[in-house]
């Protein structure tokens, strides 16, 4: 018999996030966030905070970087957490950087995405 593997539900929000982020959609990507989630860097400093602080900041990151994309090399379910090795791309040209970003969740809204560089 032939396994069947179902994606989980936080799984689906963050695949819905990334797809939103990678076509450059600041408003649906950050209406993917619980009011008061953030985007910080591991450990430290919030860098946009509240959903219409990640909604502002996407905005201007997807202005400076119309060309923007992210790709994900692999993800991981830990307990309530998703984390994501992604390879984001500013440009066509510009040289790409890893990232792992460690998404938390309250309820069916992302509470809280960590940036390790």
């Amino acid at each position: 018999m032939a396994e069947i593997l179902t994606i989980s539900r936080h799984m689906a929000i963050v695949d819905q996030a990334m797809a939103h982020y990678n076509a450059l959609d600041a408003d649906a990507y950050a209406d993917m966030f619980a009011e008061n989630g953030s985007e910080a860097m591991y450990r430290g400093d919030v860098v946009r905070e509240g959903r219409e602080g990640v909604r502002s900041g996407m905005k201007a990151v997807f202005a400076e970087f119309p060309e923007n994309r992210a790709e994900v090399l692999q993800s991981f379910e830990l307990g309530d957490r998703i984390v994501l090795h992604e390879r984001v791309y500013r440009s066509i040209t510009a040289t790409p950087f890893d990232v792992m970003t460690v998404y938390s969740f309250s309820g069916d809204k992302i509470d809280r995405v960590e940036f390790i560089r």
